[in-house]
């Protein structure tokens, strides 16, 4: 009778007959630790562990005194140049005029000529040093670079950060809305697997279908044998945790 049965769902149910529940752990489908790229003192921390961020949210400050003060004189030096540039133009111009009525000699209009191209010379420089010095302004604020959730934080107002050949993490998050279901799979379970194949994955009884992302290409050992990782990538508009136990079910 039992046989009979199976049989039977094995004909009207083809997909549950062959499907095989595998135990799975979430993990993060993308973390970051983030640090500034230029020393300071730390002002302000607008987040908190569990928030959710968008991009380019600024998430933490650096004191940005002393890098707005370069700015300044940055744009300080290049109004003086242009005035300075403009006065070379006008006074080219003159001796322009001036030699073509043969009044002047060429050896003062070839002066007049690379005193122009040396003021604006000049200025392209300042020009250059002033973005820098925006770009060195910018990097006191640490911004997300997707949307996530804030899994670490270890800085505080009045903290000291060093940039050098080893940053300090400050922040570290995850991406949001997206979680990776990491499973163990003999050879003969992989076989019929593919990347991009489409997958269930089970969390706290709620199914999310995802795709698998990554097929493992060294084996691991274990009691049951050797085994592969295999990672499914799914959507997830609930706040999961790394770590979490799951169920991913194969076709």
């Amino acid at each position: 009778m039992k046989t009979w049965i199976v049989l039977c769902m094995t004909v009207l149910f083809p997909h549950l007959a062959s499907a095989a529940d595998i135990q799975a752990t979430l993990q993060w489908s993308q973390r970051v630790e983030l640090s500034p790229s230029v020393s300071g003192i730390v002002q302000i921390v607008n987040v908190e562990v569990g928030d959710m961020v968008k991009k380019n949210q600024v998430l933490l400050s650096l004191d940005s005194t002393a890098y707005q003060a370069k700015v300044a004189a940055s744009q300080s030096e290049i109004t003086r140049l242009n005035a300075e540039a403009e006065e070379a133009t006008r006074e080219l111009a003159r001796v322009q005029e001036l030699h073509d009525r043969s009044v002047t000699s060429t050896t003062e209009l070839d002066q007049a000529k690379l005193q122009q191209v040396k003021n604006q010379s000049l200025l392209s420089e300042a020009r250059a040093r002033l973005q820098q010095n925006q770009k060195t302004l910018d990097d006191t604020s640490l911004r997300a670079p997707f949307d996530a959730v804030v899994v670490i934080r270890q800085a505080e107002p009045g903290l000291t950060v060093a940039a050098g050949l080893q940053p300090q993490m400050l922040l570290t998050l995850a991406r949001s809305g997206e979680m990776i279901a990491r499973i163990h799979l003999t050879p003969a379970q992989m076989n019929n697997l593919k990347i991009s194949q489409t997958i269930i994955v089970s969390v706290g009884g709620i199914n999310h279908s995802g795709k698998i992302k990554t097929l493992g290409m060294e084996p691991s050992k274990t009691k049951e044998g050797t085994v592969y990782p295999v990672e499914v990538l799914f959507p997830s508009k609930q706040i999961l945790r790394a770590g979490t136990p799951a169920v991913v079910k194969l076709p």
